[in-house]
């Protein structure tokens, strides 16, 4: 099994179907606080959702389209990180990522995002991360700031979420600037 210590206390491991039960509790904390934030087909409302989530990540994992990553802390699932899009072949993805109240204001995400860069820039040879938000979720903007990603460009009302139309931002990190700031860091 995939683990990787973040802190004293807190693990990124890989999010598998077996934790379902414990996935869906997560997003009962989770769902109202990430609804507008993440694609509705992931804000799920019973276990047999969370299953359905967490098999789809797994057979895109399997066919090397996709990964799926949650974070512990002190034991229990508060948020993860998923490579939305996993492209090796041309070298690229996009990054992404949800937390629950009680696992923020303390840079899990950050230092989470870090890790999977690493992973993806290093192990996998990846060129270029992109990170997508909308452009009015100023948390999710300033994660990808401190993940050393550039801002390239706002898509005019290319996200609908909840029947509205929404604003939604690029952010890319290349792997060059990447090892750049580990090296400086």
């Amino acid at each position: 099994m995939f683990t990787h210590p973040l802190a004293d206390g807190v693990h990124l491991r890989t999010l598998e179907p077996w934790y379902a039960d414990e996935f869906a509790a997560h997003l009962d904390r989770a769902r109202e606080h990430i609804r507008p934030w993440v694609g509705p087909s992931f804000v799920t409302e019973t276990v047999d959702e969370a299953r359905a989530t967490l098999v789809r990540y797994a057979e895109a994992t399997a066919r090397d389209e996709a990964r799926l990553v949650g974070i512990w802390a002190e034991g229990t699932l508060v948020g993860g990180l998923m490579f939305v899009d996993f492209n090796a072949a041309g070298g690229t993805a996009e990054l992404g990522c949800w937390l629950e109240p009680a696992g923020e204001g303390r840079g899990l995400i950050t230092t989470a995002g870090r890790v999977m860069l690493d992973w993806a820039f290093t192990q996998r040879g990846l060129h270029r991360i992109e990170w997508r938000c909308r452009a009015d979720n100023v948390r999710s903007a300033a994660t990808a700031r401190r993940l050393g990603m550039t801002h390239e460009a706002t898509l005019r009302q290319a996200w609908l979420n909840g029947g509205i139309h929404h604003d939604k931002q690029i952010w890319a990190i290349l792997a060059d600037e990447h090892r750049a700031a580990r090296a400086s860091a």
